[in-house]
């Protein structure tokens, strides 16, 4: 069995969201982990807020966050453990991170050390 880390890229985040909707998203992220969890294909995974963020580019440049130079921001991550990228994907089509206009799941494979 793989790894797969499901990547959640958020088109708009300028953080216009209300607390109520916040909370309800929360809830709905956690029954969906929950769900992959009882079938024990769960790794791990966290939110990445989008303030306190650095960019560090060539020649010691550093800009604050990745707003303002993309269109989307990655809002976080959740690793699963899958027999094929196909059942990585189906986990992926039931994140409520596709509730947002715009918004995706990257799914890929974790390379592991072993180079398999």
């Amino acid at each position: 069995m793989d790894e797969f880390i499901l990547i959640f890229r958020h088109e708009d985040a300028s953080g216009r969201v209300s607390p109520e909707q916040m909370q309800t998203w929360m809830k709905q992220t956690m029954d969906w982990i929950g769900g992959i969890a009882a079938q024990n294909k769960y790794s791990g995974g966290n939110g990445l807020p989008f303030q306190d963020a650095r960019v560090v580019r060539p020649n010691n440049v550093v800009t604050n966050g990745p707003f303002g130079e993309i269109k989307e921001t990655i809002g976080g991550y959740t690793i699963v453990k899958a027999d094929s990228l196909d059942e990585a994907v189906e986990f992926a089509k039931g994140c409520p991170v596709l509730q947002g206009e715009g918004n995706s799941v990257e799914v890929r494979k974790i390379a592991r050390a072993d180079g398999v």
